[in-house]
């Protein structure tokens, strides 16, 4: 009997072993911005297929939904923001999301077609910026970087800064805030307008030759990876950053956006 019971334990042992590994899929699908992240995702797929796992990518153009599509199993991965955003999300949403590795550093920059400088900006000038907490943080945190606001202290350690941390505003600046992606077409209204990576890559605007204001190129908002944290260990999470981090990605990047984006690795 004892024999009999060890065996069967071994069968079912066996058996959830080979249900696992058949979880470890060799077909993922990961998420990304339009723009970009698309057309980084097609040199991505093809190194990553080398080594025998198949991308299908989705393209999202709201920075609000890819997140929410991982957590829900639409997507086994997304590559489209940075950790303050992630950490923001998951603090609001509950998500159980976990960063894999380094993609890119998108550079959030201000642009005009009025002025070449912030600091021609006269007083009361319009200054549009994200509606969404983590990249009007970033474009806030960049005007007090020019000298043209001051913010709350305590808003700068947390990276949670709103208009309402404005503490100066000497230049009685407008602060507009929007959706990121109606920021490029609002340029014509606005004196100035930050706008994220992707978005002023669509509209033929460039951090290093349009930007009359560009954040570090390296720091806290380099882009990741993400994934279920349940998934982390999955054997298909490898490939996919290896994939990513490859030396024909790098040179992609390099070549394409000539320091507008800057691998992150």
């Amino acid at each position: 009997m004892k024999f009999l019971f060890k065996a069967a334990a071994a069968v079912a042992l066996t058996a959830v072993a080979l249900s696992a590994s058949a979880q470890d899929k060799t077909s993922i699908t990961v998420g990304v911005s339009v723009g970009n992240g698309e057309e980084i995702f097609k040199v991505v797929s093809k190194v990553a297929e080398r080594s025998g796992l198949k991308i299908k990518v989705v393209v999202f153009n709201d920075y609000q939904l890819p997140n929410a599509a991982l957590a829900a199993g639409d997507l086994d991965a997304n590559a489209f923001q940075h950790k303050p955003f992630l950490d923001n999300q998951i603090k609001a949403r509950g998500f159980a999301l976990t960063p894999v590795g380094y993609t890119i550093t998108a550079p959030l920059a201000f642009y005009s077609k009025k002025y070449k400088s912030l600091d021609q900006l006269p007083e009361g000038a319009s200054v549009g910026i994200q509606n969404d907490p983590s990249n009007g943080n970033r474009a806030l945190l960049l005007l007090q970087k020019y000298k043209l606001i001051t913010l709350k202290p305590e808003a700068v350690a947390a990276n949670t800064a709103t208009p309402k941390d404005v503490i100066e505003n000497p230049r009685k600046l407008k602060l507009v805030p929007l959706d990121a992606a109606q920021l490029p077409r609002s340029l014509d209204d606005l004196d100035v307008a930050s706008i994220n990576n992707d978005y002023a890559f669509k509209a033929g605007l460039s951090a290093a030759k349009d930007g009359i204001a560009v954040e570090d190129a390296k720091g806290i908002y380099a882009n990741l990876i993400a994934v279920r944290t349940e998934d982390q260990g999955k054997s298909w999470v490898k490939p996919l950053v290896a994939a990513y981090q490859s030396p024909e990605v790098r040179e992609f990047i390099e070549a394409k956006y000539k320091g507008s984006l800057i691998p992150a690795w």
